[in-house]
């Protein structure tokens, strides 16, 4: 009986396994924010990488983070290495993209906790007198991750962190 039990169970996670391979390879998630001020001060905001610390929810749970920031202040080039405790990890980000004031683009490297390879694109569009945000991460869809999707909504969990970056920068655009 118990080895049938065994046997059973043996199946069961091999077939949780063989499922999450088939899981996509690339995993993407989007919000949007509607803010009350022009794009281009919105655009401000996210295209300089010395105050993220001001609106992105890392920085927000992790104050002990240090940052190290490299080439200009902001747009292309401008980029940012941290280390922090816990979830922040550590890493390196980079605009790769510029577009005045209505999109930049993020390469984030994840080094800590584990390796991983993403695209941020942040698009800011002009809707009457309010400005849409929109952020859309795009990334590695790692095994665990695969494994995780199968018990957790990835989506949803992933999208609280940018919506309530996306709040924060809503706050501080606003003030």
């Amino acid at each position: 009986m118990i080895l049938k039990v065994a046997a059973v169970l043996v199946l069961v996670i091999l077939a949780v396994a063989l499922f999450a391979v088939t899981k996509p390879n690339i995993l993407k998630v989007q919000r949007s924010i509607t803010i009350a001020v022009p794009p281009e001060k919105v655009f401000a905001l996210i295209n300089d990488l010395h105050i993220w610390k001001d609106w992105n929810r890392e920085d927000k749970e992790d104050p002990a983070m240090t940052r190290i920031y490299g080439g200009p202040s902001s747009g292309v080039g401008a980029s940012c290495e941290w280390d922090g405790k816990g979830n922040t990890g550590k890493g390196r980000m980079r605009i790769t993209e510029s577009q005045p004031p209505e999109r930049v683009a993020v390469q984030v490297d994840l080094v800590k906790p584990f390796e991983s390879h993403n695209l941020n694109v942040f698009s800011v569009a002009s809707s009457g007198t309010a400005t849409v945000v929109t952020w859309t991460w795009q990334g590695q869809n790692l095994y665990f991750m695969k494994m995780m999707s199968i018990f957790v909504n990835m989506d949803k969990m992933i999208g609280k962190h940018f919506e309530s970056g996306l709040q924060n920068l809503k706050i501080l655009a606003e003030k």
